[in-house]
């Protein structure tokens, strides 16, 4: 998907003046006659953009009120709760979208945040993306994408991008150490920015961050517990400098059993392919691994498709354990064991604040770090080492 793509389709909103102030909200202005209503259209077939004039002609009330009710603007007289409701049923009914870029000519909130992403091919960003859309839309937003995968010479101004459509506020999605051109953009914007899913990066803005080492050693201590001692690690390489998993297993496997054993470490491209190759290269050792961890689902599932391939049988022979909880996670054969990411909890406080910025201009945007903690799902890829049974 192109940079600056939206997820939700925007309508063009009135541009035309506002009527003078009614007199007594909710009622028509003094000295116009109620304007005959338009046929209701069917959203499913094309047609006119639907204006704030079509839903004062609709509802009987100016266009200055149903402006003031749809921008939810303060308003001396106050607007009945009747009226209010009736404006807002209409607009529903009639396909109301509003135009961002009048409302940001204006000085109004635009309700678009702007998400750069760190790679749209990537299954957890999916998902990830598709939480970002619900949480937002959930407050009365739109989504306008922005892609940081590419070149490091393309850190793209992505927020000139984003800033041309007005954004209200940015939430980055994923590590992205290795743009520095993006970064200082976004250091130097004046929109609110909130990161998700930093990783080892530099905390520079609001962050919400997941306890990767807490997760890989929830792993390995359900491996540890099973009885496995000879366990591998598969760490897929991500755009970014980010190795803390890698680290927590390194950790672990020092703390536990005094070290890890050479080979046992295989760094491997982020893909089903990478993991294949990779349990390639483990089961070729002299003493194979009994179980490998691997530092997301997407490389677990390759290893899971490699293992079938070459006649191991997981969990019997091996097992695997995988770190994001993906939806394929669950319907893998056998069923992938794995850390589940609090994806959707992550999304929800940081479009909380990041909102929350936008409508306060006086709060705090100091850098700070919101920790969340991934939880072992433990499903049928895991069981006690051959030598056990």
């Amino acid at each position: 998907m192109a940079a600056g793509a939206t997820l939700s389709r925007m309508r063009a909103d009135d541009t035309d003046g506002e009527r003078p102030a009614d007199t007594e909200a909710g009622a028509p202005a003094s000295g116009t006659a109620v304007a005959r209503r338009p046929a209701e259209r069917d959203s499913r077939r094309p047609g006119p953009v639907t204006t704030m004039r079509d839903i004062a002609s609709v509802t009987g009330v100016s266009q200055s009120t149903v402006s003031r009710v749809l921008n939810d603007a303060p308003t001396r007289v106050p607007i009945a709760p009747e009226t209010r409701e009736r404006v807002t049923l209409a607009a529903r009914r009639l396909g109301y979208r509003p135009n961002p870029l009048a409302r940001g000519l204006r000085g109004a909130a635009t309700m678009l945040i702007g998400a750069v992403v760190r790679d749209f091919s990537d299954p957890f960003f999916a998902a990830a993306i598709e939480a970002l859309a619900i949480e937002a839309m959930g407050r009365g937003y739109n989504v306008v994408l922005g892609h940081a995968h590419g070149r490091v010479d393309e850190g793209l101004a992505l927020t000139a991008v984003l800033e041309t459509r007005h954004c209200d506020a940015i939430v980055m999605l994923g590590d992205m150490q290795d743009q520095p051109r993006l970064l200082d953009d976004l250091r130097n914007t004046t929109i609110p920015v909130v990161a998700l899913w930093q990783g080892t990066s530099p905390i520079e803005f609001p962050t919400m961050n997941v306890d990767e080492r807490g997760g890989i050693h929830a792993g390995l201590r359900h491996l540890t517990e099973l009885g496995h001692e000879r366990i591998a690690f598969v760490s897929g390489l991500l755009p970014g400098d980010n190795w803390s998993r890698q680290d927590a297993y390194v950790e672990f496997m020092t703390g536990r059993f005094g070290g890890v054993p050479e080979g046992y470490v295989q760094q491997a491209p982020n893909t089903l392919v990478g993991g294949g190759e990779a349990l390639r290269r483990l089961l070729d050792l002299s003493d194979a691994p009994t179980a490998v961890v691997t530092s997301t689902d997407l490389v677990a599932v390759g290893v899971l498709h490699a293992a079938c391939s070459l006649g191991w049988t997981v969990p019997t022979q091996l097992s695997v354990v995988g770190f994001d909880d993906l939806v394929l996670a669950a319907h893998t054969v056998p069923a992938l064991t794995t850390l589940r990411m609090p994806i959707a909890e992550i999304v929800a406080e940081g479009v909380k604040l990041v909102v929350g910025l936008a409508r306060d201009s006086g709060a705090s945007r100091a850098p700070r770090v919101t920790g969340f903690e991934p939880s072992l799902i433990v499903r049928q890829s895991t069981a006690v080492p051959p030598a056990r049974r």
